[in-house]
């Protein structure tokens, strides 16, 4: 009751006397109590809260079965809800958080604040110089950001934050393209790579690492069997094309998703100047959720193809039965499946989408997320076909380099925990439910939506008025960074993204629709942009 009556006290705003716990959790001054051993709670039965008059019917519910038991736990109360899961029903159904999202939207909004961007300008001017593009990754490159607003160099992170070369502060939702899935510098992944770097990170002969990282994802990816080790992304979707094609002696490959820089995906791209045509063709495309086009691939190339590879989920989700009829197909045609889990693998759980949705492929890509922020990747998948690395050629100076090693091995002792793939999709969905509930408050629901699963999201912008879907992107972008918060277009969610950081950038999403709402209104959202508009990487032929 203190903590309530000091919240009242120290409240400024309507927002935090309404919704009050946010305030809690930023009071530094309040000792906060984890509690040990959780009561697992019947199905809907987590909602102990009076925001709504449903939700007093609820409270008034339960204390009226406890009687006199007016000190009753929570172990008692959720005793008394398995008992009794008609309770449940008094407040089921509200949307979490509704209430949060509808005061946010009627505060005023969040200021813009000036960048210092003095250093980041210098060091474009002379990054001009010696570098195409002025980049190492097309993703982090100045085309994503608008430019002249947004910084162009970042110097440091730690958690959900990072720092530009200037000294301004954001919240990341980029997060490296998504490998930082516990935070930026995560003490028990630096610890581990500087303990490491101590003892020796490239040495003669394998290193113990390269077998105990091995052995843990046996055991958490599903497909997994064997594993060998690369540095990339690309890396592992291209060595596992090269064993599938050496295992069944087949040369095409069908593809769906995104897989990498590699001649034999990047050449179904725009992006294919400097593949030769010959290894263009040995690579086709088709559609996600359309078994029919994968199946037309087969019937035109019988006997031909020797995988399917594909991102199991982008940022649609699988529709009934498409994972599980691609899998068969597969088998039936004599081609290999193999699942690009570069991005959705130790994130939408532990094992992957390939547990998530309960398909398992013949082999695996993973990385990203293994590391932490460093570089490595893998080849996974059942031994009979991974034996085939004994004869082709994947091997590269650094493919068991120990301090990426050591980075994936406390990493992966850090998920197994449970608490960290939970909190992702929780906090994704409120800033999904939280953008969307926003945008249809300024009537922009058809203009731009968070979609995806929701450890994983894309920020969506569709043509309205005539106005292009990235200029509109463009000038929301712009106002989210001049409010502290950095994206290029998704949300990567990492342990690090706190509910203060989730609230605020909440308060800027609601900042950037008032000025996409006048942009669009005053018939020219071009005119409140202050640089020049995002490009795409992958220009439309």
């Amino acid at each position: 009751m203190q903590a309530l009556e000091r919240a009242w006290r120290d409240a400024t705003s309507p927002l935090d006397r309404e919704h009050v716990t946010p305030l809690l959790r930023r009071d530094d001054g309040l000792r906060r109590v984890a509690l040990d051993g959780a009561p697992v709670l019947p199905p809907g039965g987590d909602r102990w809260t009076v925001d709504e008059e449903r939700d007093l019917a609820f409270v008034r519910a339960v204390y009226e079965r406890l009687g006199s038991d007016e000190y009753a736990g929570i172990r008692t109360v959720a005793d008394l809800l398995w008992k009794e899961p008609a309770l449940t029903q008094l407040n089921s159904g509200i949307a979490r958080n509704e209430g949060l999202y509808r005061s946010i939207a009627e505060e005023p909004a969040l200021a813009a604040e000036p960048l210092r961007l003095d250093r980041s300008r210098a060091l474009a001017e002379r990054a001009a110089r010696v570098i195409p593009s002025g980049t190492q990754t097309f993703s982090k490159g100045p085309t994503q950001f608008v430019r002249g607003v947004a910084p162009m160099f970042l110097d440091s992170g730690r958690g959900s934050h990072v720092w530009d070369v200037d000294g301004n502060e954001f919240i990341d939702y980029a997060m490296a393209l998504g490998p930082i899935i516990l935070g930026h510098a995560y003490p028990d992944v630096d610890e581990a790579v500087a303990a490491q770097v101590r003892r020796g990170v490239a040495f003669s002969l394998p290193h113990p690492l390269e077998v105990e990282v091995a052995e843990q994802l046996v055991e958490i990816v599903p497909c997994a069997e064997m594993v060998r080790f690369g540095k990339n992304g690309s890396d592992a979707t291209s060595g596992a094309v090269r064993a599938a094609r050496a295992y069944t002696g087949r040369e095409l490959i069908a593809c769906c998703g995104y897989h990498g820089w590699q001649d034999w995906y990047i050449g179904t791209t725009t992006r294919s100047l400097g593949v030769p045509r010959g290894v263009q063709d040995l690579t086709v495309p088709f559609a996600y959720n359309d078994l029919a086009s994968l199946e037309r691939i087969f019937e035109e190339h019988p006997g031909r193809v020797a995988a399917v590879i594909m991102e199991p989920v982008g940022i649609a989700a699988p529709e009934p039965g498409f994972l599980e009829a691609v899998r068969e197909l597969a088998t039936r045609e004599g081609a290999l499946l193999v699942y690009d889990e570069v991005v959705t693998g130790f994130r939408l759980a532990l094992g992957g989408a390939q547990e998530l949705f309960g398909v398992t492929p013949d082999l695996a890509a993973v990385g990203k997320a293994m590391g932490n922020g460093f570089p490595i990747a893998a080849v996974v998948g059942r031994a009979d076909v991974m034996e085939i690395f004994d004869e082709i050629f994947f091997s590269f100076t650094f493919g068991g380099e120990a301090a990426s090693l050591a980075a994936a091995a406390a990493t992966l002792a850090v998920l197994r925990d449970g608490e960290v793939i939970p909190h992702l999709w929780a906090q994704g969905q409120v800033l999904s439910d939280g953008f969307n509930t926003l945008a249809a408050h300024f009537e922009l629901g058809e203009t731009a939506r968070c979609i995806g699963l929701h450890p994983r999201t894309v920020l969506a912008f569709y043509e309205t008025d005539g106005h292009d879907p990235l200029l509109l992107k463009s000038l929301f972008q712009q106002e989210c960074i001049r409010r502290g918060v950095l994206f290029t277009g998704g949300q990567n969610i990492s342990f690090g993204h706190s509910d203060a950081d989730v609230e605020h950038t909440l308060r800027v999403y609601r900042a950037a629709f008032e000025v996409l709402r006048k942009g669009i209104d005053d018939g020219d959202p071009e005119a409140l942009l202050d640089g020049a508009p995002v490009e795409p990487v992958f220009r439309a032929p």
